[in-house]
């Protein structure tokens, strides 16, 4: 299982404040939205093998699980009505128990602690950074779970609780990469065994 979590710093909490016409204006939802789609789709194919967590200004938390999921589609509009189907039913998350509005889509209260916390106890946490270290550098772990911000940096809160949790920090290269490009590298990280195998 490859796992990723992306900080929505700014990302809506209600239905109402997301706009098909406008993502970039619901609080980024473009940036989360192509993270989903990156971290999903190969060509004619879809990773089933994923768990995609978007932490929506650390109130809500909608998980995507790759085995499950059957309205996914590779654009940008598609990927955020179901964000907003998920957050449409938010009264249906009590407590631990999380809403599953359509196929492979939950919606859960939780904040970024709380899901670094509950990833961490079965993967391997990376956290991406322009600062880590160089991936080439790191054998490719098992369970892996890699962990990006949105278009803003990490709070201090949330990187001391990553110093705190992450097993490695790593780089994917010399030039900072958009969150949605980095999971690419990631995949192709993995696919080929540390960029060994092709």
């Amino acid at each position: 299982m490859r796992q990723f979590v992306v900080v929505g710093h700014d990302a809506p909490t209600t239905p109402d404040e997301i706009s098909l016409e406008d993502l970039p204006g619901a609080g980024r939802l473009d940036v989360l939205c192509r993270c989903v789609n990156s971290a999903f789709f190969l060509s004619h194919d879809l990773r089933e093998s994923v768990r995609v967590h978007l932490v929506l200004d650390d109130e809500y938390v909608v998980r995507f699980e790759g085995s499950e999921l059957r309205r996914l589609n590779p654009d940008e509009r598609s990927t955020a009505a179901l964000i907003r189907g998920a957050l449409e039913v938010r009264e249906e998350a009590i407590g631990a128990m999380e809403a599953n509005p359509s196929p492979g889509v939950y919606l859960g209260k939780g904040d970024f602690e709380s899901t670094i916390e509950t990833v961490a106890e079965d993967a391997t946490l990376v956290e991406l950074h322009e600062e880590g270290d160089p991936v080439v550098d790191v054998d490719p772990p098992e369970n892996p779970a890699f962990v990006l911000s949105d278009h803003h940096d990490f709070t201090a809160d949330e990187a001391d609780l990553l110093a705190a949790y992450a097993d490695e920090r790593v780089s994917l290269g010399p030039k900072a990469l958009h969150g949605d490009h980095a999971i690419t590298v990631a995949h192709n990280y993995l696919d080929t065994v540390g960029f060994a195998q092709y």
